[in-house]
């Protein structure tokens, strides 16, 4: 019941079973063992709606499961235990799996997203009750510093660093803030762990509080994910029910509560100043550091910023340990990270995977390749701050120093996979179209060093580039980063710095030659019809909006390149490929 699982009929599955499994009285038996549960992502997006069934400890998973499907699983497989092999998942789900690691992932698609009772039933809330009745606050945040784990939300700093700083700044109200702002374009991270398995961020933000001395909390998370909001509400008042949110919890004289902030949308306020004054009620604006959030952050007082995903470890670190979380991962990248893997291929969805695997691993043998067959071009990392990785270092390492290295960031954790089909240039002004529309505008670098690169990518898309342009973007590129207030800007120029270190020949083919090789950018684009191929059909004819097309029925057409507009209305209606492009 994540997004996918929803928009695929999800709810109708449910109700379907529901009412199939009354009409053989197995409703009945619901006391005695037999159950139906609502959970949040699987991790399989392509492949929802899913459906595990398991009976006595045998489990079966359906895919593309629709209501009109499940009398029939009632009926062979409930009743008479005969799984019916040619729904169940196939070698694609199998292989996605594979090389997964599951920490902050292990119970999404297994607990009640609405029951705590589910929660609790799996272990949650005890690494709560250690913390509070057997640790110190110092014994917490040194468990976190020998865990290895890394902020989440982009920048990667220490999480116990961070919490040892704030521990030692004398002050009689402290707060800790979930950052759920996720905005990327291709990101769903940390809206699919709130919807599926909310508990585990409370319980994360409950010994944050404990370990840097915190009494309130916020979780900042944006308007327009109501599903999130809905289930992480319900799960909030459920915990303050049980004794775990409130005064005085579990009976050991801390007390700890927190509150849901609505944002508006603004992607700037994913960087934790903005964040900040958005909550005070200003608009959503950067300050500059320092002095930073652990001294002075919510209305002056010092304050922890932890995004969904690094909040959602702490459970499992406190319950299974330092040691065993920091066996996974790279020396200086420890743990793992859950990407949302989206784009041009087979398997898409929410995966969790150790740091330090490899792109390749990630592409082929986690998402299936790419879609139709089509050749590997690049891979975009890190949201629209991320860079572009080519081809050739598909075998690079997966974390922090490797991507950025490579150009790019680990970020918040979408991976949006690319094809011979895309065309750089055009990818690089998506990005910046993204990232200059959501500047606020308080520095000169981010506000008009955005806007001009942004103009000089849509020129040269246009054929209008000129042979100074690659060395303008370049400087251009490298003093917005590196006189920008806030990470936004500091990191927009990234999609353009690494599409010209690694395809730097198509901006060169647009601006010489005023072609597009891979024959996205319109304006650089001619499309003709084959006159062997044309059967005359005038379907062309009927779909140019310019009326560029001529030609008698059942003889073969012309398109008019001076009243061509280049639309690609008559290459897309075109039944028999008469229709090409160059």
């Amino acid at each position: 019941m994540g997004p996918g699982g929803i928009a695929s009929s999800g709810a109708d599955v449910i109700s379907t079973f529901e009412s199939e499994l009354k009409k053989v009285k197995v409703d009945a038996l619901i006391e005695e063992g037999c159950s139906l549960h609502k959970v949040g992502c699987f991790g399989l997006c392509s492949k929802d709606v899913l459906v595990d069934l398991e009976i006595n400890g045998n489990k079966t998973t359906y895919q593309y499961v629709k209501p009109n499907m499940v009398q029939r699983i009632v009926q062979e497989h409930i009743i008479n235990n005969k799984p019916i092999l040619e729904w169940t998942t196939d070698e694609d789900y199998q292989n996605f799996y594979k090389k997964q690691v599951k920490v902050v992932l292990s119970d999404c698609g297994k607990v009640d997203y609405d029951s705590i009772d589910s929660y609790i039933s799996i272990s949650g809330y005890r690494a709560t009750e250690k913390v509070l009745k057997t640790m110190s606050p110092e014994e917490v945040i040194e468990d976190i510093k020998k865990s290895g784990l890394r902020g989440r939300g982009g920048a990667g700093f220490p999480t116990g660093i961070k919490w040892e700083a704030c521990r030692k700044v004398e002050s009689q109200q402290k707060y800790i803030i979930c950052n759920a702002d996720e905005g990327d374009p291709g990101a769903f991270m940390d809206r699919a762990v709130i919807e599926g398995n909310p508990h585990a961020v409370i319980e994360g933000m409950i010994i944050g509080a404990y370990a840097i001395g915190a009494d309130k909390g916020y979780v900042y998370i944006r308007a327009e994910y109501p599903l999130a909001v809905e289930r992480l509400t319900l799960a909030i008042n459920q915990a303050r029910k049980k004794g775990f949110l409130g005064k005085n919890i579990s009976d050991t004289g801390f007390s700890f509560d927190i509150k849901i902030k609505l944002g508006a949308g603004a992607f700037v306020c994913g960087e934790e100043t903005a964040l900040i004054v958005s909550i005070e009620g200003q608009r959503g604006m950067p300050r500059a550091k320092p002095p930073f959030p652990v001294y002075k952050g919510l209305w002056g007082k010092p304050t922890i910023i932890n995004n969904v995903e690094t909040l959602a470890n702490i459970p499992y670190i406190i319950r299974n340990g330092a040691q065993w979380y920091s066996s996974y991962g790279t020396e200086k990248s420890k743990g793992t990270k859950v990407f949302a893997l989206t784009g041009k291929i087979k398997n898409t969805g929410l995966i969790e995977v150790p740091m330090g695997i490899t792109l390749r691993e990630i592409i082929y043998d986690i998402g299936g390749g790419i879609e139709g067959g089509k050749a590997f071009k690049a891979v975009q990392t890190g949201g629209p701050s991320g860079g572009c990785i080519p081809v050739d270092m598909l075998d690079l390492n997966v974390d922090y120093e490797s991507l950025a290295k490579a150009g790019s960031i680990v970020g918040s954790g979408g991976m949006i996979v690319l094809d011979e089909d895309d065309c750089m240039v055009n990818v690089a002004k998506y990005f910046l179209q993204f990232t200059q529309s959501e500047s606020c505008g308080k520095c000169v670098p981010c506000r008009i060093g955005t806007k001009r690169l942004l103009e000089i990518l849509d020129r040269i898309t246009k054929g209008l580039g000129k042979v100074d342009d690659i060395e303008i973007l370049e400087k251009l590129s490298s003093d917005v980063k590196a006189t920008s207030l806030c990470g936004l800007g500091q990191t927009a120029p990234n999609p353009v710095i690494s599409t010209l270190k690694y395809f730097r020949d198509e901006y060169e083919t647009h601006i010489k030659d005023k072609k597009c090789p891979a024959k996205v950018c319109k304006d650089l684009l001619t499309y003709f019809i084959m006159e062997a191929t044309c059967t005359g059909c005038v379907a062309c004819m009927r779909a140019c909006p310019a009326g560029a097309i001529t030609g008698e029925k059942k003889k073969p057409h012309v398109i008019n390149q001076e009243i061509c507009i280049k639309c690609g209305a008559c290459f897309d209606v075109c039944k028999f490929k008469a229709v090409e492009k160059e």
